[in-house]
């Protein structure tokens, strides 16, 4: 029976995976950027203009010169001249002078002469006596520049806006719009191909006879792969056949980036993915066992430039270490810059223990009480799909801990 080598802690692992990734070349494509979200930016976004182009309002209110308002309080007003409305949508026609004032509205363009805007609320139109034009009563100055966005105070022509390798949210979507930015360069989705293996496993839409079960990791795999940024591609289920085996794999390590093999991977005299992931290529098997709890059998190699993991095939295992190995290769692959992994403060509501040296992942379900988040664990084996699909998120417990005591607060990495 073939020994596993020695067991590295997965943040090693992954690194050492990474590592021989870092030359991998990162294709991109131009895209339109209303369908940019998601995606990750293969260049630099320089603005083409400053942010706003004129200065403008953040309120409703009237355009002053600033200091023709100093000392204006409740008991002792200042009046201004009101000479016109500012137009929305357009430049103002009029200059504001000493003593004068004009109605705008948010958004609206500062006229000229003025370099602050009085909110409406702090004013009061009135009629001068002998005086057919209004007034406006001023019960609270204000200084040069309040109230006012100034040209480029949001974005500086030329000034980086977005950043190579960040991950687009709805947010940049609506400052490349500002700025008039209709399409960019974002990088090419990795293909990664998915194989399952096993005599027992066969396609989810048949029936299973006693002893065979329906493949399930290829397909959670294929939906972490496709909200990860990846498209994945399916090779089918392959039967406990060497030469099938490597045919299936050199196939999709030829049309793919990253390949996946989930089963095969534990140390048995059926295992073959260590075998076919050391014929596949050059160097092969870089990690033929993790320190982790589920995932201990996990395979990392690398073929002629290409990530090829091996998963173990109990479907909690492989989805927990999909999480740990397989997205931050397609981050890698991405040019992704790194990025803060979601996490939730919760308390734990029970015992949990753990073997000192070995990093340990609970699934754990999340609720509010009390103004608190609770964290429970959700007890199952590694095989048992749905201890995973009922949870918010995973715990992780160190490996110089040996487990952790109800009440204590710790980080759920949601997923």
């Amino acid at each position: 029976m073939p020994e596993f080598l020695t067991l590295l802690p997965p943040d090693q692992a992954r690194e050492k995976l990474l590592s021989h990734l870092s030359k991998a070349k990162v294709d991109s494509e131009s895209i339109a950027v209303d369908a940019a979200v998601g995606r990750v930016t293969a260049d630099d976004v320089l603005a083409p203009h400053p942010l706003p182009e004129f200065p403008r309002t953040t309120v409703d209110g009237y355009a002053v010169r600033a200091r023709d308002t100093f000392g204006a309080t409740d008991s002792l007003p200042t009046y201004l001249n009101l000479i016109g409305e500012v137009p929305m949508g357009d430049e103002p026609s009029f200059e504001i002078e000493a003593g004068q004032c004009a109605l705008i509205h948010t958004g609206g363009m500062l006229p000229h002469g003025a370099d602050a805007v009085v909110m409406l609320e702090y004013t009061q139109q009135i009629v001068g006596v002998g005086s057919s034009r209004p007034e406006i009563e001023i019960f609270k100055s204000v200084a040069d520049g309040e109230n006012v966005i100034r040209i480029g105070e949001d974005v500086a022509k030329d000034q980086r806006v977005i950043s190579k390798g960040t991950v687009l949210r709805p947010a940049e979507v609506g400052g490349l719009m500002a700025l008039g930015i209709m399409s960019l360069r974002v990088a090419t989705k990795p293909k990664i191909g998915l194989i399952s293996t096993g005599d027992e496993v066969i396609e989810p839409s048949q029936r299973p006879r006693p002893g065979q079960v329906r493949d399930i990791n290829s397909y959670t795999l294929a939906a972490l792969v496709e909200k990860s940024g990846g498209i994945a591609i399916r090779y089918g289920i392959f039967g406990d056949s060497f030469e099938v085996l490597k045919e299936a794999a050199a196939k999709a390590l030829h049309e793919c980036d990253v390949v996946i093999i989930t089963a095969g991977s534990s140390a048995s005299t059926r295992d073959m993915t260590a075998e076919v992931i050391r014929q596949l290529g050059e160097p092969g098997v870089l990690v033929h066992g993790i320190n982790t709890r589920p995932g201990k059998p996990t395979i990392l190699g690398v073929c002629n430039g290409k990530a090829v993991i091996g998963l173990p095939g109990n479907p909690v295992s492989a989805l927990v270490n999909g999480y740990l190995f397989v997205v931050p290769v397609i981050e890698k692959l991405m040019g992704a810059l790194p990025k803060p992994k979601a996490t939730l403060r919760a308390q734990l509501t029970v015992n949990l223990p753990s073997q000192a040296g070995r990093e340990d992942w609970w699934a754990v379900k999340l609720k509010a009480e009390n103004g608190i988040w609770i964290a429970e664990p959700i007890f199952g084996k590694s095989n048992l799909i749905f201890t995973l699909a009922a949870a918010d998120g995973l715990l992780k417990i160190n490996p110089d801990a040996t487990g952790l005591s109800a009440g204590e607060m710790v980080d759920v990495a949601l997923i």
